[in-house]
């Protein structure tokens, strides 16, 4: 059962803060800026509140501001302190740190109050690149390392798949302005991973095209009615972990496959998996990106 994670190990504390768990014992020990609990085999565990100062703590730590002299602030102060910093230099960093937080205790508030303050003066482009990626870039370390259970990463995911189709939404109530192809967005037979594919998908609203989102898991087969439809078709798809590395050669040649009855259209893909796509002899209709940022490059200027 899913619950709100309100005691942390000292693993957790380094995954969460980026400083050494050797380094917190020190500033434990030195300067008393923690006070864990111990259990019956004298295991550190750190509280919620604990984690929150430790974040306080590094932002500030990472700002030039020495331990030593952060040991002798005040704990109502160190809040402070932050906000001064962050309303300079800092607003990444104590960003991201907000997020954690609204993701270990499932606070949606909180991740709509820490987002709402980013947009007042950001674009979404500029949020998502540069606060959601590094956020998203962590969760799977933070998973693997157990500091967060899959519940935390569906709940941000979803929060900020939201946050998307919101923006997205708004981009598609005009009829689009740019008619010379036509954009369909789908992810392959077992694959789900769609945060990538949706956010791609925003762009390409953003520069007035008209974009078809399919989702997750659609077989070859049911792109074909597409071509009924439109010409100058440009696939886009997202192999995070399927089709499998065995399976990717055999899946471009059934797709190119598709391809030639609209001899005008093309396959963009991207994903972890590209990396294993035998290149020599890759069809002319098939285009290989390497991230997100390369695609919404090669995309003409909004």
């Amino acid at each position: 059962m899913n619950s709100v994670k309100n005691s942390f190990s000292i693993r957790d504390m380094e995954n969460l803060s980026g400083i050494k768990a050797h380094t917190i014992r020190i500033w434990e020990k030195r300067y008393n800026l923690f006070d864990p609990e111990r259990t019956d085999t004298n295991i550190r565990t750190y509280s919620l509140a604990s984690l929150q100062k430790l974040l306080n703590v590094t932002l500030l730590y990472n700002n030039g501001y020495k331990i030593s002299k952060i040991a002798k602030l005040e704990d109502s102060k160190i809040p402070a302190l932050v906000k001064e910093i962050v309303a300079k230099n800092s607003e990444k960093s104590h960003a991201l740190n907000s997020l954690k937080l609204a993701m270990l205790n499932f606070d949606q508030s909180l991740f709509l109050k820490t987002y709402n303050n980013l947009m007042e003066d950001r674009t979404f482009t500029d949020i998502f690149n540069k606060v959601f990626i590094p956020l998203l870039n962590e969760l799977g370390l933070l998973w693997q390392t157990n500091t967060i259970s899959p519940a935390h990463e569906h709940f941000i995911s979803n929060l900020i798949k939201q946050k998307i189709y919101i923006h997205t939404e708004q981009l598609q109530i005009e009829e689009p302005t740019r008619k010379d192809k036509v954009y369909v967005l789908f992810l392959p037979e077992n694959e789900i991973h769609e945060i990538g594919l949706l956010y791609i998908n925003y762009q390409i609203a953003l520069r007035g095209y008209k974009t078809i989102y399919l989702g997750q898991t659609m077989p070859i087969e049911n792109l074909v009615d597409l071509l009924k439809y439109y010409n100058n078709i440009r696939f886009i798809s997202y192999f995070t972990v399927a089709p499998t590395q065995h399976d990717l050669n055999d899946y471009l040649k059934r797709f190119n496959e598709v391809l030639e009855m609209s001899p005008d259209s093309k396959l963009y893909a991207l994903g972890h998996q590209i990396q294993h796509i035998n290149k020599e002899g890759l069809p002319d209709t098939v285009k290989l990106f390497n991230s997100i940022e390369h695609l919404v490059e090669f995309l003409e200027p909004v």
